[in-house]
């Protein structure tokens, strides 16, 4: 297995949760676990991310900065790309999520390139922001 060079760690509250949100509903398969920490390493294409649960041992513990509320991870989002952004629409629609921000079109200039990037942005359950895109492409800059 290939391990990406930035891969997040979110501590969660409730890690079945949490594992049921990424795996059952988003579909991020398991890549391995380690139940005694209650952790998870989850990977959906090349997006690598882990779980850890929210408790006392010395596991979770080292990454914890200070108090953590809901929503957790403010001022951070998680931009995932993915191919097909009309399917986790659908999922989250069916599961009765809302989306913080419904899908939408949205070009981001880069010199005299844009890159557009069809977008939804959702809270998982411990209100970590999570933006998934799916690639529009390029144009130039005041072209249609």
């Amino acid at each position: 297995m290939k391990f990406n060079s930035l891969i997040p760690e979110l501590i969660v509250s409730d890690f079945n949760r949490s594992l049921n949100f990424y795996r059952d509903l988003i579909g991020f398969e398991v890549r391995y676990e380690r139940p005694e920490e209650r952790f998870a390493f989850l990977e959906l294409g090349d997006i690598q991310l882990m779980l850890l649960a929210d408790n006392d041992s010395q596991h979770s513990q080292h990454s914890k900065t200070g108090d953590l509320e809901y929503p957790r991870g403010q001022g951070i989002n998680f931009s995932l790309r993915i191919d097909d952004l009309s399917r986790i629409a659908e999922l989250l629609e069916t599961a009765g999520i809302s989306l913080r921000i419904p899908i939408r079109d949205q070009w981001h200039r880069q010199d005299d390139q844009l890159h557009g990037e069809k977008q939804l942005w959702v809270m998982d359950p411990d209100g970590y922001l999570l933006r998934f895109v799916q690639s529009l492409g390029t144009r130039p800059v005041g072209g249609d």
